[in-house]
């Protein structure tokens, strides 16, 4: 697929730094199958170009990504259940993975909002620089849902399991600083030095030793994450089981109608 064909994301060469832009700010950079298909294109292209020593996923306008979009509804199994293993196991897993298997730094510039599946693509990357003002949020459960996109292995990976449990079953904003207090993320910086320190960062790993920071990954992956394979089958796996449910529909419903969910538990 063509750069100049992409509706959903831009690129952006700056040297050796490739900037990828999740581009939907109407609605927040809220994924839709689009976005997935050209995402992964362009992370399986980086991966093979030398020319690339460095990645930066960001998000227009005002977030870095609202989650899914739920405005887009899903397919249906052919049990007549909401489909949402297709696009975990076709789209979103993959480019999960291929951040985490591209031989070059990626750093995620969470420049708003990072909500469900927008969280998971922050906390797969390398590095996490946050502006002052933005929030991580695993909503998932807040309509029914359960975590999925690697972050029931990234955050306690990162975090630790009490805090872990704590985004996952309350759902709650999780504020960039306090984020980085929790391990999260690397960087939090005032919003109108956020630019910048974003820029400074992407250049210095341009210009650092590609080579090394691909053997870097490679440790890191092998030690941390040896099993992702298995956890995002398993996250979809689970995730399949509670889109069959009643909380699921209730919680959609309550989302588009703006207001609080009447959860059976079912």
């Amino acid at each position: 697929m063509p750069e100049d064909a992409f509706e959903t994301i831009s690129t952006e060469r700056r040297g050796g730094e490739l900037r990828i832009t999740l581009d939907r700010p109407d609605s927040l950079n809220a994924w839709i199958k689009p976005l997935g298909v050209e995402l992964l294109a362009t992370l399986e292209r980086a991966h093979d170009d030398d020319e690339v020593r460095a990645v930066v996923i960001t998000g227009a306008g005002r977030a870095f990504s609202s989650g899914a979009d739920l405005r887009q509804g899903f397919d249906a199994t052919p049990t007549g259940h909401p489909d949402v293993g297709t696009p975990l196991r076709e789209l979103y897993n993959p480019v999960i993975a291929a951040v985490r298997r591209l031989p070059k730094p990626v750093v995620a510039a969470v420049n708003g909002p990072a909500v469900g599946i927008g969280c998971s693509l922050a906390l797969a990357c390398d590095l996490i620089v946050a502006r002052e003002s933005a929030y991580l949020k695993l909503a998932f459960i807040n309509i029914g849902l359960v975590p999925d996109g690697g972050s029931s292995l990234f955050v306690p990976e990162r975090a630790g399991l009490a805090r872990a449990a704590e985004m996952a079953m309350l759902g709650e904003k999780l504020p960039a600083r306090q984020a980085l207090e929790w391990g999260l993320i690397n960087r939090v910086v005032a919003d109108e030095d956020f630019d910048a320190e974003v820029d400074a960062l992407a250049a210095r790993l341009a210009a650092g030793p590609t080579k090394a920071y691909a053997g870097v990954k490679r440790q890191l992956n092998a030690w941390l994450f040896g099993r992702m394979e298995e956890q995002l089958e398993l996250e979809t796996s689970v995730q399949e089981e509670m889109a069959a449910g009643g909380d699921f529909m209730e919680g959609v419903m309550a989302f588009a109608q703006k207001r609080a969910p009447d959860f059976k538990g079912v």
